[in-house]
């Protein structure tokens, strides 16, 4: 295959656009070992990212989550292994398409465990069995002006046209940084993610025209952004800390720091 100028171009704004932003910290980083004793394969890492184009979904989309990864478990892991760490995680990344990426990944960043409910073992496995056979599927970066808008992370634009601004252009470089592979992963065994659009009588729906619209608008193009699923009525928050018990009386606080006494006031004169 032809390296075309187009592509070099390309490849170059994928990787500033994947440079970090500096000054990031984090208020909970994770911990890999918490997460991979609560994390089930199935589950989505919701990932607070600290890249340049990290800034740009999270504006565009209205949402702390700028990044979403699928968790496999030891599905990759070989049988000889041992005690070596193996990836657990599979993402779509500008510029490198579907890859698997092991936990420590984001051991300094904030993340969600986003859990669907009900998700039969089948239907886990076949979630997880479609997004292993996507791995090292690459997305055409060509179209370079797909990439120029990210560099201009907060458009003068209203809220309603912000998320469909993803949605510009000719729709690669669209896939490549929105949670659509994972989307697609669902909706093979017809597991819900966005709510069902209905007007029926007794039953729960979007009271605006325009969030009808919005939601039929993302789900006839398949742009899922890592908040939909944080949003999703089908997925459980999941916390890592309260899963297996949690004791505020057990918590160690700092040293408590003597009480400072009042400062002395002054007497009032006296009066006659």
């Amino acid at each position: 295959m032809t390296d075309t100028l187009l592509d070099r171009l390309g490849r170059f704004l994928a990787q500033r656009l994947h440079s970090p932003n500096p000054g990031y910290e984090p208020y909970t980083p994770s911990d890999p070992e918490t997460l991979s004793r609560v994390l089930r394969p199935g589950d989505i890492l919701l990932v607070e990212g600290n890249q340049k184009i990290s800034a740009a979904i999270k504006y565009l989309t209205q949402s702390t989550w700028s990044h979403a990864a699928l968790y496999i478990g030891d599905a990759l892991k070989p049988e000889d292994a041992g005690s070596e760490p193996s990836p657990q995680l599979i993402e779509v990344n500008l510029g490198e398409g579907c890859v698997a990426v092991p936990l420590s990944k984001y051991r300094r960043f904030n993340t969600r465990i986003c859990r669907p409910v009900g998700l039969t073992p089948e239907d886990r496995d076949a979630i997880v069995a479609y997004m292993i056979e996507r791995l090292g599927v690459r997305y055409d970066l060509k179209n370079i002006f797909d990439m120029l808008r990210y560099f201009f992370p907060t458009p003068p634009v209203p809220v309603r046209w912000r998320r469909r601004m993803i949605a510009f252009g000719s729709g690669d470089p669209t896939r490549a940084i929105c949670s659509s592979m994972i989307a697609q992963s669902f909706q093979s065994v017809q597991y819900p993610i966005l709510p069902e659009v209905t007007l029926a009588p007794g039953r729960q729906h979007a009271d605006s025209d325009y969030s009808r619209r919005e939601i039929l608008h993302i789900r006839h193009h398949s742009l899922f952004a890592p908040r939909d699923f944080d949003l999703s009525p089908y997925f459980r928050v999941v916390k890592p800390t309260l899963e297996h018990g949690f004791d505020y009386k057990r918590l160690e606080w700092g040293p408590k720091k003597p009480a400072q006494a009042d400062p002395p006031t002054e007497n009032p004169l006296p009066t006659d």
